[in-house]
Formats: structure tokens, sequence, C-alpha cells
């Protein structure tokens, strides 16, 4: 499989159409449970181009007054985050082979003009454990780069069912979305059409 960087693996197709629609509605679920919200920046307060939700024990948001973490519970409803998927479990396990299961899974989803600027996921304290993304939906134009924000970066294509692992040297290496592709716009599966563009789930350790 393509390694990007040492410990930053891309696997190309590894969800066939099936799987993608499975998976879609496992995501509608979630999201039924846990609606989607919209994080804000540190310090500015500003809105970030994505809106998300989460699953599993911890649910990743931030918002002015208390900045970038990790709550055990909805911003808005109040309510546990509901649980991660199994196919998503599964594919942990089939990827990561980490001895423990992932405690958040981020479910963001971006509008064809969303984007992410290069940042670390340093919000944890388990830097051991690698990082699985797995997405759905239209191609992105992904970023990666080393550890200092100052690093030479790659661009990636990102396409509906791949996933992604960063691990070991790669853990704590900058990365980010410039933009959907707009030429290459997949329809996300039913019954997630209509949400956005793209949803990409990102499933860490936290503790």
């Amino acid at each position: 499989m393509p390694e990007i960087v040492p410990g930053a693996v891309l696997y190309p197709a590894f969800l066939n159409a099936a799987a993608q629609r499975r998976l879609a509605q496992d995501v509608a679920d979630v999201i039924a449970h846990a609606p989607l919200f919209t994080s804000r920046m540190p310090k500015s307060g500003l809105p970030m181009s994505v809106r998300m939700t989460n699953c599993g024990a911890l649910g990743w948001m931030s918002d002015r007054e208390r900045g970038y973490r990790y709550e055990p519970r909805h911003p808005e409803t109040g309510a546990p985050w509901p649980p991660i998927p199994r196919l998503l479990l599964n594919i942990w396990d089939e990827l990561t082979r980490h001895p423990k299961p992932p405690e958040a899974c981020l479910v963001n989803v971006y509008s064809d003009d969303a984007k992410m600027g290069l940042h670390q996921d340093r919000d944890e304290v388990d830097f051991d454990a690698p990082i699985l993304s797995v997405s759905l939906g239209a191609d992105c134009r992904f970023r990666f780069g080393g550890r200092k924000r100052s690093d030479k970066t790659s661009a990636v294509t990102l396409a509906s069912g791949d996933a992604f692992v960063f691990g070991g040297a790669a853990r704590l290496c900058f990365h980010g979305v410039d933009r959907i592709l707009p030429s290459i716009l997949t329809p996300l599966p039913e019954p997630l059409a209509g949400q956005g563009a793209r949803v990409n789930l990102t499933l860490r350790r936290v503790t």
C-alpha cells in the first residue's frame, strides 16, 4: 500500500460500494442520535467550515471559551455519544492492529467549499496509538507534512472508500484538507445524500 511518509499508509478503495452504503447507513444512524453541530475556533470564536458529530465514549469539539477538547456528551443535547459502529471497529482492528479499541470517532461533514487547515492531532493523552481515517463521498485534496508546520508537504487525493492510517513517527505530523475536488464529486451514498459533499470519519485513542 502507498506509504506517504514512514508510518502513514493509504489504503485506496478499501471499502467497496456495498460496504460504503452500509457505512453511510451507520453514519446516518449516528447523526440521528447525535445531530450535526458546528464547533468554533478557540479565542476568535469563528465557526469551522465543517459540521461535525461524534460516536464512541468521547467526542471531539471546540469552542471559544474552552478550546479543543474531548467530552463524553453532545454539546447541544447533553446526551452521551452513540457507540462506534461495528464496521468501523472491524476496520480499526484490521488496519491498525492496535490492542485497544478506539475511544472516539469524529464525523466531519464537508460542504463542497469546506476545507481544513494544517494541524496536528495532539488533544489526546495517548500518542502511541495510530489514527484511522475513512472517507465517503467526494474526493478531496489531502495534504500531509512533517512534525513542523514549516516542513515540506505532499498532496494526496482521498476518494470515497479510501482508508488512511498514520502512527509511529507520523502520528504528530501536520495534515489538512486543501479543498473538495469539484470535478470529482462522487455523491454521498444514501441515506447521507443531501448532508454534504464528503464525510470523513477519524478514529482515535484518547486516554
